[in-house]
């Protein structure tokens, strides 16, 4: 082919050849070059089309993203849209067991903790009888000396025995122990329903309690099991460690306000009590609590010093509400027999007493001290416990006590 065009091209003329050349080389430049911006063109399309759609793909993927996360909003969550339920404070056990203690339960438990008290009197009362016997003053003598020994007293042995000669005297022969039993039982009820005064917890508002008493009875215990009462019934209260005398006081009472959920209003061992009462006081208006317990110190030794530190308090409390306190409660420990009925007259001289807290029943068989209390004093008688819990402390009942006792 070569040879061919060889020979073609070598009949034609060089001029002509060589404008030829030139034509076909101009030509190809031409053809090159158009091919060339062609495939740039090409190129250049193809980029902006990858680009495009890359963006889009972007656009669609946060698009996508974003209406997900806002979907995933609009789910119902509990950090936004759904309201948080608050979870409800936890009841505290001794205050779920007051709730849950009935009537029939509370019985049981007085006449479990009287038990020893219960046997003391109706045991050696059995021991006078066999059958049937005569009331005659040997008899009676007897007896005395029974109700004398369960810490009745001289003055409210003397009085039921007067009242079993009045009422079975006209049948001194062949008189059962269940006789003496049944008339004893009413006696020393009547006696008790003197001082049967519950408790009005709706009066003032706040309500400022007093706690007296020597130290060892279970005074500040008393203080919490009240506490836990009235928050069972629904009231607020706020606790006052003025027994500032002692550190484990303050202790024992902070661990029984955060034992039931209460506030508590606490100085320095050794502060003033006043300034603790009145801190209190400040604390139940401005939070308008329904209840003030304050504990105050019980050092009876020095009945002077006791007198001052209880009518500072008094003073200091008045001044934010006029007529508090409002109560002055003195808790007494019925293990102690007798020496109760001193404790009763020594705080009637240093402070206006206006109930009893009688303690610890159940673990004495001198329970007969709270018919002593009540015939020679009067004073109402608020609570009484018998037994550990909060739920062992209950508001005093005469016929539930005379039942149980008798």
């Amino acid at each position: 082919m070569n040879k061919a065009m060889a020979q073609a091209t070598g009949s034609v003329p060089e001029p002509v050849l060589t404008s030829l050349n030139e034509f076909l080389l101009a030509h190809q430049v031409a053809v090159f070059a158009m091919a060339a911006a062609l495939l740039v063109l090409l190129i250049g399309v193809s980029f902006r089309i990858s680009r495009k759609s890359f963006a889009t793909k972007e656009a669609t993927t946060l698009t996508s993203d974003a209406e997900g996360s806002t979907a995933e909003m609009r789910q119902p969550s509990t950090a936004i849209d759904q309201p948080v339920q608050p979870t409800p404070k936890e009841i505290a056990k001794d205050i779920a067991e007051i709730r849950a203690t009935d009537q029939i339960s509370w019985l049981s438990r007085l006449k479990q903790g009287l038990s020893k008290t219960r046997h003391q009197l109706i045991d050696n009362l059995g021991t006078l009888f066999s059958g049937k016997a005569k009331l005659d003053d040997e008899l009676l003598e007897q007896i005395h000396e029974i109700l004398f020994r369960s810490d009745l007293g001289v003055e409210t042995a003397d009085s039921l025995i007067e009242h079993l000669k009045s009422q079975l005297g006209s049948q001194s022969e062949g008189i059962s122990i269940d006789d003496v039993r049944i008339h004893l039982r009413n006696k020393i009820r009547d006696i008790l329903q003197e001082v049967e005064q519950p408790f009005d917890i709706e009066k003032h508002h706040p309500h400022v309690i007093l706690i007296i008493g020597v130290n060892g009875v279970g005074k500040t215990t008393s203080i919490g099991k009240l506490a836990a009462h009235f928050m069972a019934a629904e009231k607020s209260v706020v606790l006052g460690a003025a027994d500032t005398f002692r550190a484990a006081a303050i202790d024992q009472l902070n661990v029984w306000a955060e034992r039931i959920g209460c506030e508590i209003i606490k100085h320095q061992a050794g502060s003033d009590p006043a300034s603790v009462a009145f801190d209190t006081v400040k604390a139940a208006v401005s939070r308008k609590k329904d209840m003030v317990l304050i504990d105050t110190a019980g050092r009876l030794h020095n009945k002077r010093e006791l007198m001052d530190e209880l009518g500072k308090i008094r003073r200091v409390i008045s001044r934010d509400i006029p007529d508090a306190p409002h109560e002055t409660w003195l808790v007494i420990d019925a293990t102690t027999g007798q020496n109760a009925i001193q404790q009763i007259k020594a705080f009637t001289e240093v402070a206006p007493l206006t109930g009893l807290i009688v303690t610890k029943l159940d673990g004495t068989a001198k329970g007969g001290v709270v018919i002593s209390a009540a015939e020679k004093f009067k004073l109402p008688i608020r609570y009484i416990g018998v037994g550990e819990k909060a739920a062992d402390l209950r508001p005093f009942r005469a016929a539930e006590f005379a039942e149980s006792i008798l």
